[in-house]
């Protein structure tokens, strides 16, 4: 078993994406209310798709695929920009953005099993122990909201369709792990990606008879565009990389740090008061983190 330390640049990928997912949360609420999720997710993933392929064209990286690879390209994108996104959008009609937030947190667990299972990596033990102490501490962080969780039908489908939007969300990973194994660039893999994630929530939006329509409020545009640049574009180039230096176990981990980051926005524009559950459900996220991400990495 080969040993490395995480390089200096992994953790500045990772710090980037959850500064960035953390952020998106506000701007996520802009974008409810008038428009479907699911259009606007459409929008969202269009946009990211069109400046990647430009992008692509501007620096000249690889843009054509050999169809295998436009197989496992397309099965990134469907369960990573697709059908992951949709079923999360559905999720919170049910459940409060909290109760989604920890069931969430789960990801690490789940990249770490898919991770074994797919791709023959051995489970990390520091990583499934930090990753126990971490989903703990997003529990304390949203326990008012756990609180309130019932047991009525549109709980219960909630949590299904969080589960299963975790999931998938865990297969993209994985299949975008294989993919940058493969040197298939991150650009171009993205680009392809939200492609056909956009192109499956276009058939589903056309079964459900969605209507796309487009709000003419500016707080609407901006952070649409916010998303699609800095959510989709940096972000998700930025994690799909992180995955291919770290594995997928110790990358899933973000999913822990971004309710963190967006609750300290929301104190700072939104008035959130901190509790003591809140307070400890934080120390335990971050002595997680550190026992997840140690300095010594070991892969097979």
């Amino acid at each position: 078993m080969e040993t490395r330390a995480i390089s200096p640049q992994s953790y500045s990928l990772y710090a980037l994406i959850v500064l960035i997912w953390g952020s998106t949360w506000i701007a996520i609420k802009f974008q409810l209310g008038e428009v479907e999720p699911l259009v606007s997710v459409i929008y969202r993933f269009g946009i990211s798709a069109i400046l990647l392929f430009a992008w692509c064209v501007l620096v000249r990286a690889r843009i054509r695929l050999s169809l295998l690879e436009h197989a496992f390209v397309a099965l990134q994108g469907v369960c990573l920009f697709g059908i992951n996104l949709w079923l999360t959008y559905s999720s919170e009609v049910y459940l409060a953005g909290g109760v989604v937030a920890v069931v969430f947190a789960s990801t690490v667990f789940m990249n770490a099993f898919n991770a074994a299972l797919f791709l023959r990596r051995p489970v990390a033990p520091p990583v499934l122990a930090g990753g126990m102490v971490g989903l703990c501490g997003v529990a304390l962080l949203f326990w008012p909201e756990m609180q309130r969780l019932g047991s009525s039908d549109g709980a219960v489908r909630g949590l299904l369709l969080a589960v299963l939007a975790t999931y998938c969300a865990s297969l993209g990973n994985i299949v975008a792990t294989r993919n940058t194994a493969f040197s298939l660039p991150v650009i171009s893999i993205n680009a392809w990606g939200m492609f056909y994630g956009t192109l499956l929530l276009l058939v589903i939006g056309a079964l459900k008879g969605a209507e796309f329509g487009f709000p003419p409020r500016p707080s609407y545009t901006i952070a649409l565009l916010y998303l699609a640049v800095f959510g989709s574009v940096i972000a998700f180039g930025a994690y799909v990389r992180l995955l291919a230096q770290i594995g997928p176990d110790r990358a899933g981990y973000s999913s822990m740090m971004i309710p963190l980051v967006a609750l300290v926005i929301s104190t700072l524009f939104e008035g959130y008061r901190w509790t003591v559950p809140a307070a400890l459900g934080v120390a335990l996220i971050i002595a997680g983190n550190l026992l997840a991400m140690r300095r010594r990495l070991a892969f097979a």
